[in-house]
């Protein structure tokens, strides 16, 4: 049974995955922090909100579509690798909405666990794998340890926040 992306899924996984990018593109997605970074990254904070939204399908798509733009615009010591940059950003909607699936009933928890989930898979995915690839050392991954804090953090607030908003606009919606 093949199952299609409605065009309300179509249309939120590109909503979403264009305010990934422009959050990248303006550096509105880079909080200023006090550690050897000095930025956190909410960057994947919409997919998250995606994957809750809409299903792993269209979380997996918005994040391919952050991936994708990670891909073309690498930073740092880690290259333009398809697999370090785009795979953990495709995961994190996946992991996101099962997380928030198996708490859905408790909609407050379920949202800050799935905002938990999705950063820690964007945040050990990606590191995991630089260091898997060679790309950094065990080292530099644990010295981005406050940066890891303040991105979950941040983006469990955010995906509380902004979660609880979206799903009482999207229900107004469906009316």
């Amino acid at each position: 049974m093949k199952r299609k992306m409605t065009t309300r899924q179509l249309a939120i996984a590109g909503m979403m995955g264009a305010i990934a990018i422009v959050l990248g593109v303006t550096n509105l997605g880079m909080i200023p922090i006090p550690n050897l970074t000095g930025r956190a990254t909410i960057m994947h904070v919409p997919v998250i909100l995606a994957a809750v939204l809409e299903g792993p399908v269209v979380g997996g798509f918005t994040g391919l579509i952050f991936g994708v733009y990670s891909f073309l615009t690498p930073t740092g010591a880690i290259p333009a690798d398809p697999i370090v940059r785009i795979l953990p950003r495709v995961l994190i909607g996946i992991f996101a909405y099962y997380t928030y699936f198996a708490f859905r009933h408790h909609k407050t928890l379920g949202l800050a666990l799935a905002g938990i989930v999705g950063t820690l898979t964007n945040t050990i995915g990606y590191l995991g794998l630089a260091i898997l690839f060679k790309y950094i050392n065990v080292g530099v991954a644990v010295s981005a340890a406050p940066q890891a804090i303040g991105e979950l953090v941040i983006a469990t607030v955010l995906t509380v926040i902004l979660g609880k908003a979206l799903y009482r606009g999207l229900k107004k919606e469906e009316k």
